[in-house]
């Protein structure tokens, strides 16, 4: 819907008494922690944005949508363990999005250990969450794509459970099935390191899909679970590519043409997962998507990658993916670096400056209104807008959700 969204004031586990029924710690402030900037528009363009809007279905394709401590650097650890994230339901009802696939604690999954990735802890974190969605009426759990129609009808929002990576599901297949009937609907090969699928991007050699990787790609395709290929080495998201019998995404990527990163994909790979009828979503997570154009990390930096894999694998496969969250991300991201499998990924550190937070796409309600109003100051159609902010994530769902 956009803009009138029936958000009645829940507030996450309100069920519960805090500090009785679980440790509280002081949250950041939604979508207000940093300075909003909002990309300038004439009058008329400000009229289009709001039709837009309304009017049509904005999904992203990757989001942590989720409020964080305010002191991250003190409290952030203590808080991961209580297992317990609290869907920022207020911040979300200020963005344009209809539909957001949420990624739950997945790098910083770590309840149960110091490691993280355990099967005990997915499934906590994701009860957990979804515990909190039962008790609520603003948020719709996403379990196929007319509920993305009946949130944009009804001024909700729908919310995909998604699973950053396969390593929990570690030798046992079933485990795709099971996640499935918890309601997950995307599942990633791997998280930046490798696992019994295939090969992660942090890695110096990648060995490509597995035997049990190819398995498990096939047991995807048939059960209706959307394949993900964000964090994984090169060869084997090509192998991926070629072994699935339907469209994968690449949820949060950039191209590695634009900026030397491993977090970044090559055009071979990005046009690959294009042909096959894939999707491809922009990361805009803090200093991934800069440019040599654009060495600080900003929406002007974002949007520069969308148009160059726009050009390069046609506006049909493009989408947006921002993978931001409601608090202080760079400070999240130090204190995760281990654990987001972020060091040694992101290129030479001495190129760019390290900004304070994202410009512009810093959480998820400023990505929506600066991706819109992005589009429409640059001229796109109503046709290719409704395609990239929704529609190509919606005819690849066609085809792989059952």
């Amino acid at each position: 819907m956009g803009i009138k969204k029936q958000y009645k004031g829940y507030k996450a586990y309100e069920y519960l008494e805090g500090g009785v029924d679980y440790r509280e710690f002081e949250l950041a402030d939604g979508d207000k922690v940093f300075p909003e900037y909002l990309i300038p528009l004439t009058k008329e363009q400000e009229e289009r944005v709001g039709r837009l809007a309304g009017e049509k279905v904005f999904i992203s394709i990757h989001e942590h949508p989720v409020l964080f401590p305010k002191n991250i650097k003190k409290d952030v650890f203590e808080f991961n363990r209580e297992g317990r994230q609290p869907c920022a339901y207020e911040a979300l009802s200020r963005s344009y999005l209809d539909c957001v696939f949420d990624n739950l604690m997945d790098g910083t999954c770590t309840i149960h250990s110091k490691s993280g990735w355990k099967w005990s802890e997915v499934l906590h974190d994701l009860g957990m969450r979804l515990c909190d969605l039962a008790h609520q009426d603003f948020i719709i759990k996403c379990e196929k794509v007319e509920d993305i129609y009946t949130a944009h009808k009804e001024g909700k929002i729908a919310l995909v459970p998604v699973i950053e990576g396969a390593a929990p599901i570690e030798n046992e297949l079933d485990r795709i099935d099971i996640l499935y009937g918890f309601g997950v609907r995307l599942l990633g090969i791997t998280y930046s390191e490798s696992n019994q699928l295939g090969s992660g991007l942090k890695e110096d050699k990648d060995g490509g899909l597995t035997a049990f990787g190819r398995k498990a790609v096939e047991r995807m395709n048939k059960v209706g679970m959307a394949i993900d290929c964000s964090h994984v080495g090169i060869e084997t998201t090509k192998d991926v590519i070629r072994h699935s019998k339907k469209p994968i995404f690449m949820s949060h990527v950039g191209a590695k043409s634009l900026w030397n990163s491993k977090r970044l994909s090559p055009d071979d790979v990005l046009k690959a997962c294009a042909q096959k009828g894939g999707v491809i979503g922009i990361e805009a997570a803090p200093h991934t998507t800069i440019t040599r154009n654009n060495t600080e990390h900003s929406i002007y930096s974002y949007m520069e990658h969308f148009e160059y894999i726009k050009d390069l694998v046609g506006i049909d496969h493009v989408a947006f993916g921002p993978d931001t969250l409601y608090g202080d991300h760079v400070g999240l991201h130090h204190a995760f670096a281990e654990h987001l499998s972020t060091e040694g990924t992101q290129g030479d550190t001495k190129e760019f400056e390290e900004v304070e937070y994202v410009k512009g796409i810093e959480n998820p309600t400023e990505a929506s209104k600066n991706i819109l109003r992005y589009l429409v100051k640059n001229g796109y159609s109503d046709d290719d807008i409704e395609k990239v902010i929704g529609g190509n994530v919606i005819r690849a769902l066609r085809e792989i959700w059952v």
